[in-house]
């Protein structure tokens, strides 16, 4: 079977390193693919907003399975328009990707269907917003309702800094995104993000990571779209994984069915785990990144028949089988992420670091200029590994950091602490 995978970031490049191991599978494609997909798969520059043209390509190159890997092709009916075409594809409608597309949407889903969440209110104008911040318990958090690349939330911590932050997305800081404000009450707890692949009716829990969102080490300076991530998460218990799928995964699966509008694909929920238990932040409407990287890393099964599985709606005849142990990536960046990174400076050492036991390094931002392999992006590399624990993992990931020959690069030196003390403190 030939596959299509749309995107160019390490979630992709891990999806398609995973993809390549099946038998199944015959041909890879992606658009646009980085330099580390290209090692697994043809790039192609076929135009993912033109959905005719990624049509055309697919019958032409008899394609059994398209994968969609970021939100913005999905929120912009992507797989709507592949359904029509009769091209099977992994990935939810445009209705039901409003579950990333509009934090209000799921606000309101989690009021009508009764799923946990914080308290929250949705607002067309500055003016009400402010006067709805009157009396709220800080912190709070503000967020622009739409597609913000990341950028679109803010935890206030005084009255002041909610109020700006409103004026923010209003006066235009976040694009149409911002033109409707979500306010919600902050949920005090450990976070983790739960993955499901859901086929319409059947949804069955595909893992459990904790990534890092702070640039720095000790989890300070700005948020970024995550610095490194692990699975298992300790605090996803067999407990706390029932619960999320009963509680909050489930309920979303039929109360999107009801209206109509099943959700196929992978629901990507971002908890914060409360002293009531699961509670929902956000839904994404595809694997995180890097989430995907360890997820894929760790996950012994054939990854193609789940997905086949996920848009067939068969998922109830599927089994998952896990390597033991952890999974561990760090996100090496280039100069000035967050903000303006540096781009072009050329990467060596990558076959060094490829070839320490249990290490794989995904490309998210590069490309190749012959035989050289450039920066292309903000966060460049995710450089994972697997190891018996996170201690081991976190180990490994980093004896490949410290052979890859790139000094316009840096990288956080503590991913995985939290998951590490509590091994220490088991063992100690």
């Amino acid at each position: 079977m030939n596959i299509l995978i749309v995107g160019s970031g390490g979630r992709e490049h891990a999806l398609a390193w995973r993809i390549a191991q099946s038998p199944l599978c015959e041909r890879i494609y992606a658009a646009p693919g980085n330099a580390g997909i290209a090692t697994v798969a043809e790039c192609i520059g076929v135009d993912v907003a033109d959905h005719g043209a990624v049509i055309a390509f697919c019958r032409a190159h008899d394609i059994g399975l398209v994968v969609i890997g970021p939100e913005a092709p999905l929120v912009a009916g992507l797989a709507d328009d592949l359904a029509a075409a009769g091209i099977r594809h992994f990935g939810p409608s445009r209705l039901a990707a409003q579950l990333e597309g509009s934090k209000g949407f799921t606000k309101d889903l989690c009021a009508e269907f009764n799923i946990p969440t914080g308290a929250y209110g949705r607002f067309t104008d500055a003016a009400s917003a402010k006067a709805y911040l009157e009396g709220r318990s800080m912190p709070i958090v503000v967020k622009a309702d739409g597609l913000a690349a990341g950028k679109g939330v803010v935890i206030a911590n005084t009255a002041g800094e909610a109020a700006a932050a409103v004026d923010a997305c209003f006066d235009g800081a976040f694009g149409a995104a911002g033109s409707e404000v979500v306010i919600e009450d902050y949920l005090d707890g450990e976070e983790a993000s739960f993955f499901a692949l859901c086929d319409g009716k059947t949804a069955i829990a595909f893992g459990a990571a904790q990534d890092h969102k702070r640039v720095g080490d000790g989890d300070t300076g700005p948020n970024t779209g995550g610095m490194g991530a692990y699975t298992p998460a300790p605090v996803m218990t067999d407990e706390m994984i029932a619960r999320t799928m009963d509680e909050i995964i489930r309920p979303t699966v039929a109360g999107l069915a009801s209206r109509g509008t099943p959700f196929k694909g992978v629901l990507f929920a971002g908890l914060m785990i409360t002293a009531k238990g699961p509670e929902l932040i956000e839904y994404n409407v595809r694997f995180g990144d890097p989430e995907c990287q360890v997820l894929m890393m760790l996950l012994k099964s054939d990854m193609l028949p789940l997905l086949l599985a996920t848009a067939d709606g068969t998922l109830d005849a599927v089994a998952l089988d896990w390597h033991d142990g952890a999974t561990l990536t760090v996100v090496m960046a280039a100069t000035g992420y967050p903000g303006t990174p540096e781009k072009g400076s050329e990467i060596r050492g990558l076959d060094a670091a490829d070839a320490i036991d249990g290490v794989t390094v995904f490309h998210a931002g590069t490309k190749a200029d012959g035989n050289r392999v450039l920066a292309n992006g903000g966060r460049v590399l995710n450089v994972t590994a697997r190891g018996a624990s996170v201690t081991e993992a976190q180990a490994r990931a980093y004896a490949a950091i410290d052979v890859i020959d790139w000094p316009e690069g840096f990288c956080r030196h503590d991913i995985g602490w939290r998951a590490i003390a509590r091994e220490r403190g088991a063992t100690g």
